[in-house]
């Protein structure tokens, strides 16, 4: 599980990103093969394109790498604990799975590959987690907690506000999208039920 990932950062806190002074953050990505790649991927058209690589390579600088090993669930649907952090997934595939009405078997929404985000809607607002995530394959990630995503509020306050910004669009991106196959299914249903008074008369 997550938990677990999450107490292997507690556990060393002197690596943790938020902790560490401006300067010396910096310094540990700028030379990083694998943190100019991370704000590549951040940066990627299925993240927040809307950001520099400056500006990404700064948030990737909050961030912690990690691995999580094939078949761990590290989110699970309707958690309310476990929701300070979102990923940046770097290498492997996430299966994305919904429990829908009336089943016991979770229906798989998508999978995802690197340059996806992961949680941000929680990152944001610290509700309930809205599906459940787990590892199709070995996954290497970058985690944004909380407690970093205030210290780079209070450490850069215009970088951090384009990141908020750029997740909020990708979030409105995604409520519309979602909007659209509701308006759809309506429409769906509606023509159903035409077909079926018209077949079975009252």
């Amino acid at each position: 599980m997550f938990k677990n990932l999450i107490d292997g950062i507690k556990t060393q806190l002197t690596r943790a990103p938020e902790l560490l002074e401006p300067h010396e953050r910096m310094r540990s990505v700028q030379h990083s093969g694998s943190a100019s790649r991370a704000a590549e991927l951040l940066i990627a058209p299925t993240a927040l394109m809307q950001l520099s690589p400056t500006e990404a390579l700064t948030i990737v600088s909050y961030m912690t790498p990690r691995r999580i090993p094939m078949d761990t669930t590290f989110i699970h649907e309707g958690d309310k604990t476990e929701t300070g952090y979102m990923l940046l997934l770097l290498e492997g595939e996430v299966t994305v799975e919904n429990i829908v009405v009336s089943r016991i078997d979770p229906v798989t929404v998508s999978v995802l590959g690197p340059g996806s985000l992961i949680g941000e809607m929680g990152l944001i607002d610290g509700q309930a987690r809205l599906a459940s995530c787990t590892a199709s394959t070995d996954v290497t990630c970058a985690i944004l907690s909380r407690a970093a995503l205030e210290k780079l509020s209070q450490d850069d306050p215009q970088t951090a506000a384009k990141l908020l910004l750029a997740v909020s669009m990708r979030i409105a991106e995604r409520l519309r999208d979602t909007t659209g196959k509701v308006k759809r299914y309506s429409q769906l249903v509606q023509a159903m039920q035409q077909e079926i008074d018209h077949l079975m008369p009252t």
